[in-house]
Parts: C-alpha cells; sequence; structure tokens
C-alpha cells in the first residue's frame, strides 16, 4: 500500500517524478558500501531548485527524512538510505548553467557528472583540477558534500579550493546564495564552507559555481616498483625535491593482482611488493631530466627496483588504471573501507604502526592498500572472505577500526579523509573531532535544519 504521505506530496507537487518501484528502490537506496538493506519510503527526481524547494518545504512539514542522492559513488555509507526516508535524487539536474570567461568560473547544477565538468571546461580551453577514478559516475553535488579530494591534491587541493559559490536549500526549504562566486568578500560568516563536507547534514546543493585554472603542463608518468613498505616516503621526499609532482599514488602487490585479473596489463617481468604512480611536470627537457635524475638517485638508494615510463597517453592511461581500477576489481569481496589521514610529516611513523597493527590484526583477512601518499591519505581495503559470516566480519572490522581511530588520535590524524563520516564511520568521529566541535556542529545543523530531516542517522546523529 502506497504511503498517504506521498499522496500529499503528489498533491503538493504534481509534477515531481516518484517512484516506489523496488527496482528503483533498491538502485537509489544504496551506495558502494553495500552493508545496509535498502528500504527507502520512494525515489524522487526533482526537475529544478523550485522542486527542491517545495519538496524540502513539504518534508519538513511532514518530517519525512531525507537522503541526498548524487552518483552514490561513495564508501562511508553516507548515501544509504534503510529507514524509510525519501530519496532525493539530483540526477535530472545536470545541466552546465553558464561559463563567465572573465572570472574563469562555470557554473552547474548538482547532478552534472565530474567527467563532464572536465569536458565543459576543456571546450573553453580551461581545467577543473579534482579528479578521481570514479570521474564518470560521481557528480559535483556529491563531491562537494564529502570535500572530495582524489588523485591530483597534491598540486591542486581538494574539493573547497575550487568551490566560488553555492545555491544551497535549507532543511526548511529556504534558498541560500553563498558568496556568489566573488574572490574577495569579508562580510561575515561564509556559509558556504559549512555546506561544504556536511554530507548533506545542512542542505541540499542545486547550483555550484567553480572555479577553473590553466590546464596543466604536459606531463610525464612513471610507475615504480618498491621493494618495502618503509621506502615511500624516501621515495616521494626525492621526487618531490626535484620536480614538481601533480600525483603521486601508493599501492600494494595484491592490489595489482585484483586489477590485472580484471583486465589490467601488469608492465614488468616480476612482481614487486609495493608500487607509486607518479606524475610530473614534463613541458620541456629540464623538466624530463629531472624526472629521470630522481628515478635513478631512488634506484642506487635501492629504493626503487624497477620502473616503466610512459612512452604515450594510452601508455599513462594503462598506468594509471592499475591505481585507479583498484576499488572496481575488490568490489565483488564486499571490502571494509578505512579512509583516514595524517600530516605528511607524520605519514612515515604513522605507515610503520599502521602496518603492524593491521598485519596483527587481520592474520585472515587479505588487506589491499592504496592511497595519496603526497597528501596523506591512506585507503585500507579489508577483503571479506567468500562465505564468511557479514555480522562476524563487519564486527571483527570495527573492532580493528577503533584500535586504528586510536593510532590516528596518537598522531593527531582524521578517521575520514576524503568519503566522510556517513554511517561507517560515526562511532570513531570523536577520535577526530573534539567534544565542543561535536556539539558546536549539531547546533549549527539545528539552525539549517531544525526538523533534522536531512540525512538523519549520519555523520554525528
Amino acid at each position: 500500500m502506497t504511503d498517504p504521505r506521498l499522496e500529499t506530496l503528489r498533491q503538493a507537487l504534481p509534477t515531481l517524478r516518484l517512484s516506489v518501484e523496488p527496482s528503483d528502490l533498491e538502485h537509489y537506496g544504496r551506495d558502494w558500501t553495500r552493508r545496509w538493506t535498502p528500504a527507502p519510503l520512494a525515489i524522487a527526481w526533482p526537475a529544478d531548485t523550485g522542486e527542491v524547494q517545495a519538496l524540502l518545504r513539504w518534508a519538513h512539514a511532514q518530517r519525512v527524512a531525507i537522503v541526498p542522492s548524487g552518483g552514490r559513488t561513495g564508501l562511508s555509507g553516507g548515501a544509504v538510505a534503510a529507514h524509510g526516508e525519501l530519496v532525493v535524487s539530483l540526477e535530472r539536474m545536470s545541466r552546465v548553467l553558464g561559463f563567465d570567461p572573465v572570472d574563469r568560473t562555470l557554473t552547474v547544477q548538482p547532478g552534472i557528472a565530474l567527467q563532464a565538468v572536465h569536458d565543459a571546461a576543456a571546450a573553453h580551453g580551461l581545467h577543473y583540477p579534482v579528479d578521481f577514478g570514479a570521474r564518470g559516475s560521481c557528480t559535483i553535488g556529491g563531491t562537494i558534500a564529502t570535500n572530495a579530494g582524489g588523485i591530483r591534491v597534491i598540486r591542486y587541493g581538494n574539493t573547497r579550493e575550487w568551490i566560488a559559490g553555492l545555491k544551497l536549500v535549507t532543511g526548511t526549504g529556504a534558498l541560500l546564495d553563498l558568496n556568489r562566486g566573488l574572490v574577495k568578500n569579508s562580510s561575515g560568516y561564509d556559509l558556504r564552507h559549512l555546506a561544504i563536507g556536511s554530507e548533506g547534514s545542512l542542505g541540499l546543493v542545486v547550483e555550484a559555481t567553480l572555479k577553473l585554472t590553466e590546464p596543466p603542463l604536459p606531463a610525464q608518468t612513471l610507475l615504480l616498483a618498491l621493494p618495502s613498505f618503509e621506502v615511500l616516503m624516501q621515495v616521494f621526499a626525492e621526487f618531490r625535491a626535484r620536480v614538481r609532482l601533480q600525483a603521486f599514488e601508493f599501492f600494494t602487490a595484491n592490489g595489482l593482482a585484483h586489477v590485472v585479473a580484471h583486465g589490467g596489463v601488469d608492465p614488468f617481468d616480476a612482481r614487486h611488493p609495493y608500487y607509486v604512480v607518479a606524475e610530473y611536470d614534463a613541458g620541456d627537457d629540464a623538466q624530463q631530466a629531472a624526472g629521470l635524475a630522481a628515478f635513478e638517485a631512488c634506484a642506487e638508494a635501492g629504493w626503487v627496483l624497477d620502473g616503466v615510463i610512459a612512452q604515450s597517453q594510452a601508455q599513462a592511461r594503462q598506468l594509471w588504471r592499475l591505481r585507479e581500477g583498484i576499488t572496481e576489481a575488490v568490489a565483488r569481496y564486499r571490502p571494509y573501507k578505512n579512509d583516514v589521514s595524517v600530516r605528511v610529516g607524520a605519514m612515515a611513523a604513522f605507515l610503520a604502526r599502521a602496518q603492524a597493527l593491521l598485519g596483527d590484526a587481520y592474520p585472515d583477512f587479505e588487506v589491499v592498500w592504496f592511497g595519496h601518499i603526497g597528501d596523506g591519505n591512506l585507503h585500507i581495503n579489508v577483503l571479506q572472505p567468500d562465505g564468511s559470516d557479514d555480522a562476524g566480519f563487519m564486527r571483527q572490522c570495527a573492532q580493528v577500526t577503533g584500535l586504528l581511530a586510536g593510532l590516528l588520535a596518537e598522531h593527531g590524524g582524521s578517521i575520514s579523509a576524503e568519503h566522510g563520516i556517513g554511517l561507517v564511520k560515526k562511532p570513531w568521529l570523536g577520535s577526530t573531532r573534539g567534544a565542543e566541535e561535536i556539539a558546536l556542529m549539531r547546533g549549527m545543523r539545528a539552525v539549517f535544519d531544525p526538523a533534522r530531516i536531512l540525512n538523519p542517522g549520519k555523520l554525528f546523529d
């Protein structure tokens, strides 16, 4: 039987696209975590800002919980609807609204895919530099909600640095126009930055003005084979001292094996314990020579066992696939994921302690590591053995995450670097944020969303 509240929604918004089809509930009620059974009330697809406002006014009046939905590529359960929430998918709001050649900004709707933003910027001879492997399916709204980073944070920073303005619909249906694309604006609190990284708990982004920049210089891509975990930071330091890095990504041998099993090509004759994909400016002979000198210095020191330099864009894409394809390649194991960060200066000490902790804690589980070493972000994927008990696996992983959270606290780190807190990391928010901070965040939420209808149960609820 249709929930009677949906009849009032249809009456209030007769043009709103709405579905209670089981296939839609299943598809839009979950994200990549695959740990909760989706159970939404319904799925709504607003077509414009006016419909989003009317929908949230209705939800506020009816006290109906809302889960905003973008590409649902998150890994913390932030887009899960498991308790009768109304999922608001923004995929119909996916247009480029405008380009300003003087300000060099692109104004877009939240449902546009990151790849489409890259293409739109390139069509104007410019570049939107936030990038990661899910670029074809993740949406701008989702990247703003989690302040996503990705593979080039070392050069360009996180999403936050590239948002010139936002339009946000609050939990009462009010429309806020935040910063309006201004470069300088000293007129009180910048609420734009509260919305970025808020995981949909303060409002729904309905429009974003993105900063663009010059296209990057021609880059050289290398794949390096390393003998041990301990030399990662020495290799990073050597390259950072000699070249201008665009990316510096590491992954383990078992991660590479999973990608190769899914069609990736290993360029080496032998399998090595650890790998790095490095990318750096190589617009002239001097820059190319500097990169080669960094490689040779690392090889002479014994920090690098072998290496491949991409000879074409096609080969560079093949090398990048070995790193970017890991998440998809291990998805069938429904991995338990830790997405953690520490200061780059604390990375070496943290790596040693974390490797020992996880080695002791998971003697029977396969653990796949990869990460953005240059910005202090590690992704730890614990693969669930085939046929194992879901609840038991989750309990063990949660216990170990508690230990990992304690280790992060010792090193001044964060339990979530770029995927948000969501449902998965909520128990350990206190390891990253103090009690006073959390209390203030709850107070802010009460102002933006007094009925607590926006993504309830996530983050700190």
